[in-house]
């Protein structure tokens, strides 16, 4: 999967966020580590919301923007 990120310069060296998923932030010193972190925290996101979805019923719809 593919997501966009939003890189914000910071005095320790670089915030990172990701505007499909909310809540979802890391940061890095530089912005190749800030990068690397997004990654593993988008990972861990992911997993948090399909351990809330455990058990439920799932659907997919489709939108256009």
């Amino acid at each position: 999967m593919r997501y966009r990120i939003a890189l914000h310069p910071s005095d320790e060296g670089f915030a990172v966020s990701v505007p499909g998923l909310p809540g979802c932030w890391s940061q890095g010193a530089t912005e190749a580590e800030a990068i690397e972190n997004i990654r593993e925290a988008i990972h861990d996101y992911l997993q948090a919301v399909e351990a809330q979805l455990d058990g439920a019923q799932v659907r997919e719809v489709d939108v256009t923007v």
